[in-house]
């Protein structure tokens, strides 16, 4: 069907965890997807070889890795001319105040009128803590701002908030919109899905 090019940035890998399941979703409908870390691009990767393009990025302290700012700059015009969608993975996406969470749907607004690229989907999906990962100055800085996020801060576990069924339900209507740009029926009507 289509060939998909599938970047990602991720700090601790529930980022590359999401790209992963979505391009494990988008391959059984037919669809060719290629995982690049976005610290590792191939300098001679090119935007136009692919018919659709996904790009994932963590954001820590408000902030998308500039690997990831950088690569959308330079490629807007190419990701215009191509069904393409982004997600976010973050922790305040897990939270259960309303306010914490519509500061996770800023983060890509910021990140599309930052960088001009307009996206046909977009999703926001929580994100995890790795706190067995953590050296002691980030366990510690990282326990205070799960304690307003989420509440999770017994340091001697992990915690992953990840909707799955979200992953998937955006990993569907990102392969419904590719194929209806290559004359396959079923896209949605609406111009972005926020998960």
């Amino acid at each position: 069907m289509a060939s998909v090019l599938l970047l990602y940035a991720t700090g601790e890998g529930q980022t590359e965890k999401v790209a992963g399941r979505i391009a494990g979703l988008l391959e059984p409908r037919g669809h060719e997807v290629t995982l690049v870390d976005a610290r590792r691009v191939p300098d001679d990767l090119s935007v136009e070889e692919f018919d659709a393009v996904l790009v994932g990025s963590s954001i820590h302290m408000g902030t998308h890795p500039e690997r990831i700012r950088e690569f959308v700059r330079t490629e807007r015009e190419a990701l215009a001319g191509r069904p393409s969608a982004f997600f976010q993975v973050c922790l305040s996406a897990a939270s259960e105040d309303p306010e914490r969470r519509a500061e996770a749907d800023r983060y890509v607004e910021e990140f599309v009128a930052e960088t001009g690229w307009r996206p046909d989907r977009t999703a926001v999906f929580a994100g995890a803590l790795r706190y067995s990962r953590y050296g002691f100055l980030k366990r510690a800085m990282m326990k205070r701002i799960a304690a307003e996020a989420t509440g999770d801060t017994d340091t001697g576990r992990d915690y992953e908030y990840t909707d799955w069924d979200a992953v998937e339900r955006f990993a569907a209507a990102f392969a419904d919109l590719v194929e209806a740009e290559s004359g396959d029926p079923g896209r949605g009507d609406e111009p972005r899905l926020i998960v």
